[in-house]
């Protein structure tokens, strides 16, 4: 609300009296002051009663007195708005407004469209377009820096400046999907004049003065926000672990490549949103890998494939014969993973990672981010292939052994956690719908897939290849037909052995149903609570497929990409 009043002697004539009654009446005076009730000690003179019938049309027709009077009023009014103000934020009811944006970041973000196909794992022939919006950061010349979410499958890419108007083609010049980083340029000169560059900020975050900025509906969107933690965690395209911050924000729709900013610099980039806590990738984490992009130098992302376990119960310490207070924890597991080293063994006590003491828990004391889990020594300042020192008590000695780390690939797990850039795998075989089982599979299942999924399935989510089986094949779903009447309710069923040959991906049932069995095909499923074995009629297998594809409108019988 804006009040209007008049401080001085003069009182100008084009300032109508009912604009100050107007305003007086928002915040109710006391009875001695109050215009209408009129009860003053002295007599009332004509421009009073005037001003009680709101006859008076100019502050100008008061007396000397009147006008005194006047003001007090105003002056009255002000402070209780003022009181009444104070008391509402003190209770949080009106929220102060953001502190003004260091200059400059209406030149350095832009916006970011992209069109892709998205598939869907439950009728893996089955697509449709997606499109979504995202910020995005110049970081340097002719190049801007988003997330790499959504730029899978993609068609088109567009950039628009100034929060509204044009859209510029635009090209990804790097990507990676488990850093969750991208790099983009236009190739049209008319985009770039007028961008600037944004500062970026160093390793720590400042505890206050965070912003979250963004265009919205062409104008330049700021909110405070706060520091709440560093934290370790699987990243947003990843199973890997690595360095995150959490902020809170009540700016709603956040998690699409946000800068954070703090003191004029560029400190972290959204990732998602959880109410009013937002993810985010700081600079600490990204910096380095943006170094080496540019360089052509930059190996991927890389982790200790090896499982530990914290060691708070000192018996384990006992055990191991480690002298001294308790410290360190304890390898119990080492997959054989292809690259992986094997200079750490189980029942090692790992004590330090690249100098840092690790804790009975895990952690160690970070100088930029404080307590953080031994994980983030994989990918702080190091890539895959890196050489990181361990101090390891192994057979009651103490040995320091260099550990080289693997490269983080989604093909590493037994079910390959993302499916990117290709269309999903498929085979229908007279309406028996085989495919790869894979991460993406899972999650057609939903956000809560580990609890909604088939409990079979899940299972093997977190499974290591073997030489025996290096992936797993299910029977998803079935397309009712006479040729597999009796089967059609069953899905969701892990395949062991097709004509006796062990399956593991696509190209081997393909394979193996080249050799039928005296005219049948057996399908052998592992063992669960549901069915164990199908018999097939080889001869009558293509004609039953031809017909379910006809009536269900599918346009291919199957899709096994490069033949694998």
């Amino acid at each position: 609300m804006k009040i209007l009043f008049q401080i001085g002697n003069a009182c100008p004539a084009n300032l109508k009296m009912n604009t100050i009654l107007q305003s007086n009446a928002a915040f109710p005076l006391t009875p001695a002051l109050s215009p209408r009730r009129g009860r003053t000690k002295e007599p009332l003179s004509p421009a009073r009663r005037a001003l009680d019938c709101r006859r008076v049309s100019s502050c100008c027709s008061l007396s000397p007195r009147e006008r005194v009077r006047v003001r007090g009023n105003a002056a009255h009014a002000i402070q209780r708005a003022a009181t009444l103000l104070t008391l509402l934020f003190l209770l949080g009811s009106i929220h102060p407004l953001p502190a003004q944006l260091p200059g400059g970041w209406e030149d350095s973000i832009v916006n970011v469209e992209v069109a892709r196909k998205q598939y869907d794992y439950t009728q893996p022939w089955a697509k449709r377009n997606r499109s979504a919006q995202k910020s995005a950061i110049v970081t340097g010349p002719r190049e801007i820096l988003c997330t790499a979410e959504e730029l899978t499958d993609r068609t088109l890419v567009r950039l628009q400046r100034d929060g509204r108007g044009k859209w510029w083609n635009g090209r990804v010049t790097w990507m990676d999907y488990h850093a969750n980083l991208a790099l983009l340029t236009v190739d049209d000169d008319a985009f770039w004049p007028g961008l600037q560059p944004a500062k970026i900020g160093g390793g720590k975050i400042p505890k206050d003065g965070l912003q979250i900025v963004r265009w919205k509906n062409g104008n330049l969107e700021t909110r405070k926000a706060e520091f709440t933690q560093f934290l370790v965690d699987d990243g947003r395209l990843t199973y890997a672990n690595h360095l995150q911050v959490d902020v809170n924000c009540d700016m709603t729709g956040v998690g699409w490549c946000e800068p954070v900013v703090a003191g004029g610099a560029l400190v972290a980039i959204t990732t998602g949103q959880s109410g009013n806590t937002c993810r985010a990738l700081p600079v600490a984490f990204f910096q380095p890998i943006l170094e080496a992009a540019r360089k052509n130098s930059f190996r991927g992302l890389g982790h200790f494939h090896f499982v530990w376990q914290p060691t708070e119960n000192p018996a384990t310490h006992r055990f191991l014969k480690l002298p001294g207070e308790p410290r360190g924890v304890v390898v119990i597991d080492v997959p054989k993973v292809p690259g992986a080293p094997d200079t750490v063994k189980p029942r090692d006590l790992i004590l330090a990672v690249d100098g840092f003491d690790i804790d009975v828990q895990g952690y160690y004391r970070d100088p930029d981010c404080g307590l953080l889990i031994l994980e983030n020594l994989a990918t702080r300042r190091h890539f895959a292939g890196d050489t990181v020192k361990l101090k390891l008590w192994r057979d009651g000695a103490t040995l320091e052994v260099d550990y080289q780390l693997p490269k983080v690939e989604y093909s590493l797990k037994l079910l390959p956690e993302r499916v990117l850039d290709q269309e999903p795998e498929y085979m229908i075989l007279g309406g028996l719908v085989f495919q790869p089982m894979t991460g993406e599979f899972l999650r057609s299942f939903g956000a809560d897939w580990k609890r909604t999924a088939p409990f079979r399935l899940a299972y093997y989510h977190n499974d290591q290849p073997t030489p025996e089986r290096s992936g797993l094949v299910i029977l998803s779903s079935i397309l009712p037909d006479s040729f597999n009447l009796g089967y059609q309710d069953y899905r969701y069923l892990v395949v062991d052995r097709v004509n006796g040959q062990k399956i593991s991906r696509l190209a081997d049932l393909r394979a193996a149903l080249a050799k039928p069995a005296d005219g049948f095909h057996t399908v052998e499923f592992v063992r669960s609570d549901g069915l164990r074995r199908m018999v097939l009629d080889a001869a009558s297998l293509d004609e039953a497929t031809q017909r379910v594809l006809q009536q269900y409108r599918i346009v291919k019988d199957q899709v096994v990409v490069n033949g694998k």
